[in-house]
């Protein structure tokens, strides 16, 4: 088994947590309050533009070519995701230029951007690709069962293809550049933080 594999499935207790969070339980059938959605969509928007920074300390960090064109495909994708919340906040009426992070977000943004900073390809790799393959994960697993309409199209994104293809091509990079014990640290603390940015989401609707 690869280590991106083994790394998800050592924390798959985590993955479960995700899935049975109110915050998602609650996009999925439509019960989740429209003001902690937007918070959510307000907030993740900061943490994407983290997420397109570490990937572009990625690709200076690149140690070939491969990896190189890689992390820049990765990065056109966050930029796709990021044009999505834009559409959220257009139609719900969320300044995105205005979002302070919360707590939730700084800790999780504080920790990839260091870790893409100075701790290597691999390690850069360790601490996204938790990210990519939950939401992966979420979005399948929400599409094969009812969704209500309010929120399908966060479904719809997350149970694309297309963004599961990202997600093992992260997965790939990551069997490619990490080695040692280091990569399951990080991978483990990233999952913590997902978890706990539904956490914060659900519990603070202002955002």
């Amino acid at each position: 088994m690869s280590l991106a594999r083994s790394l998800w499935h050592a924390n798959a207790d985590l993955a479960a947590a995700a899935l049975a969070h109110p915050f998602v339980r609650g996009i999925a059938d439509g019960s989740l309050g429209r003001d902690r959605f937007a918070g959510y969509v307000a907030q993740d928007a900061y943490f994407l533009e983290s997420f397109a920074r570490a990937y572009a300390l990625a690709i200076a960090h690149s140690p070939d070519r491969a990896g190189l064109d890689a992390f820049a495909d990765l990065l056109d994708g966050v930029r796709a995701e990021l044009r999505l919340h834009a559409s959220y906040a257009e139609k719900w009426g969320i300044d995105l230029g205005t979002v302070s992070p919360g707590p939730a977000t700084s800790a999780y943004t504080d920790f990839l951007l260091a870790t893409a900073s100075l701790g290597g390809v691999g390690l850069t790799c360790a601490a996204m690709t938790p990210c990519m393959q939950l939401y992966a994960y979420l979005g399948r697993q929400l599409a094969a069962g009812p969704v209500d309409g309010r929120y399908a199209e966060w479904v719809t994104t997350y149970a694309d293809p297309g963004f599961e293809s990202l997600a093992a091509t992260l997965e790939r990079l990551l069997d490619t550049y990490a080695d040692g014990d280091g990569p399951a640290v990080v991978y483990r603390r990233a999952m913590r933080l997902e978890v706990a940015f539904f956490d914060a989401a659900y519990r603070s609707p202002a955002g």
